[in-house]
């Protein structure tokens, strides 16, 4: 089950279509839905959470904790949305496609998609993009 919250006063459009959108992605990777929490929130709760649980004191637009269990899915995507604006204008996309890019990046990381080596990263762009034209509610 997927689910999608918000720690202030952002609201995700088309949460339904999201959803069914997250799960065939996740049966196309070959893997099963389970729990699953999207959590929308502002740069200052993502930075507490960069450095509380990863050292980090840094800013990032997406923090994945995955606690899968073979091949089914369960983790919580905590999305910066102050983050995914300025993404969106840095890259000259609109705000719906920048959001869906990282909302689908998280679960690819749950999929065993990487982004660290330069090699992973660009694999993980591919998977972003075949993602994204699979979208049937944009």
């Amino acid at each position: 089950m997927i689910n999608f919250y918000s720690k202030d006063d952002f609201h995700c459009e088309n949460q339904d279509a999201i959803s069914s959108w997250i799960t065939d992605t996740i049966h196309f990777e070959g893997r099963e839905e389970g729990d699953i929490e999207i959590v929308f929130c502002n740069d200052s709760y993502m930075h507490q959470l960069n450095v509380e649980f990863l050292n980090h004191d840094t800013l990032t637009d997406i923090i994945s904790f995955d606690y899968s269990v073979g091949k089914q899915i369960h983790g919580e995507v905590y999305i910066s949305i102050e983050r995914v604006l300025e993404n969106a204008a840095l890259f000259e996309t609109d705000f719906e496609n920048e959001l869906h890019r990282v909302i689908i990046h998280g679960i690819l990381h749950y999929c065993g998609y990487n982004d660290k080596a330069e090699t992973e990263s660009d694999q993980m762009r591919v998977k972003e993009d075949e993602a994204l034209a699979r979208r049937s509610f944009v």
